[in-house]
């Protein structure tokens, strides 16, 4: 039986933001513990190496009710440097994947969109198609610093934000964008902060993370405006093929970044009964970023691929493994194959309970 999602799909972006979290989230119980942070992660002390990637927590309200469920390092959700729309409602459809969503199989397939699903909660897959929307920064950095005081001990809140273009920008003004962004972030008190280069709903940016020469100077001048300060990069899905493309990337931001999170969605076309586009609005919404279980391979595998390149270059980023973590056997599988932080967003939106259920688990061994 599903539980009520702490975010409402049936609820559009606005009223989630104003008057959400919802379920348990919104009970107001504080789960958290007398725990002895004892993890290092990124140089700070930490609970558990689990918690919530930049997405589904909207504000403040959202982060203090995660940090109070046990989940200990979250993200706040993705933020520019100037006012941007949301995507139309609605933006979070149930798709029906049987199986692996691979890149070569059924992404290449419209997917059947649905408002529904008789999935077991563990298995089901979401569309993603919000745009990255953000309010303007005086509102969000208000709201941010309120978001890093419901920090607990051995709790870390990171800041995720992201490029702007505007009409008359060249590539380089694109790319000082997200280093105004990352500085705003910075201003408001939080310790990390993560550049989203992975975002595949934002048709004029397209995914950027696959350009090496753009992630080197996005990453070089972000790192220059936020200092001594932690600067993690989120990552799409790299292809086999494309190990060494990846591997030339990681080599080329490693005197800026602190660690890599990977990944963010896969792409897919997805369809209503009629076969027509299921999301409205522009056509470039055919296409929506697709989470949950059908996409765990894919994060398991750059985790294991991002391992082995930084054991050949001798490094010590972290690796931060998002995708299709739905239950505790999750998060101990990505651990296996070497992140050093798990993050679930789906599964955390329909179980507020999962980083007591993962906690629990971990009391055992």
């Amino acid at each position: 039986m599903l539980q009520t999602p702490f975010y409402d799909p049936g609820k559009t972006y606005d009223e989630n933001y104003n008057y959400g979290p919802y379920g348990a989230f919104a009970d107001g119980k504080d789960l958290r513990t007398n725990e002895i942070p004892k993890i290092d992660f990124l140089g700070f002390k930490i609970n558990t190496p689990f918690g919530i990637p930049a997405g589904p927590l909207l504000n403040a309200k959202f982060c203090k009710a995660a940090f109070e469920k046990g989940f200990d390092v979250i993200h706040y959700k993705t933020r520019r440097s100037r006012v941007f729309p949301t995507n139309q409602w609605p933006n979070v459809l149930f798709v029906d994947v049987p199986g692996d969503l691979t890149p070569l199989g059924g992404a290449k397939k419209p997917l059947l969109g649905s408002k529904t699903t008789n999935k077991n909660p563990t298995h089901f897959s979401i569309t993603n198609s919000f745009g990255n929307p953000s309010p303007d920064p005086d509102i969000w950095q208000e709201d941010m610093k309120k978001a890093v005081e419901a920090e607990g001990p051995g709790q870390l809140l990171v800041a995720s934000v992201v490029g702007t273009i505007k009409k008359g920008f060249s590539e380089e003004d694109y790319f000082d964008d997200f280093a105004k962004s990352a500085k705003l972030a910075k201003e408001t008190g939080v310790k990390v902060i993560e550049l989203n280069l992975s975002c595949p709903n934002v048709a004029n940016e397209g995914i950027i993370c696959y350009d090496l020469e753009a992630v080197e100077r996005i990453c070089r001048k972000s790192k220059g405006s936020v200092g001594d300060m932690p600067l993690l990069i989120k990552l799409g899905y790299f292809s086999p093929e494309e190990q060494n493309l990846l591997e030339n990337i990681v080599k080329s931001i490693l005197p800026y970044i602190s660690g890599i999170a990977a990944i963010n969605t896969i792409p897919a076309p997805v369809v209503d009964e009629n076969g027509k586009q299921a999301l409205p609005g522009s056509p470039a919404r055919l296409v929506a970023g697709i989470c949950g279980a059908s996409i765990k391979w894919a994060g398991l595998e750059m985790v294991k691929r991002l391992n082995l390149i930084k054991k050949k270059l001798k490094s010590n980023f972290a690796i931060i493994g998002v995708g299709g973590v739905m239950k505790p056997a999750d998060y101990f599988e990505y651990r296996k194959f070497g992140s050093d932080l798990v993050q679930s967003a789906t599964g955390a939106m329909w179980n507020p309970y999962l980083a007591q259920e993962v906690k629990r688990r971990l009391k055992t061994l």
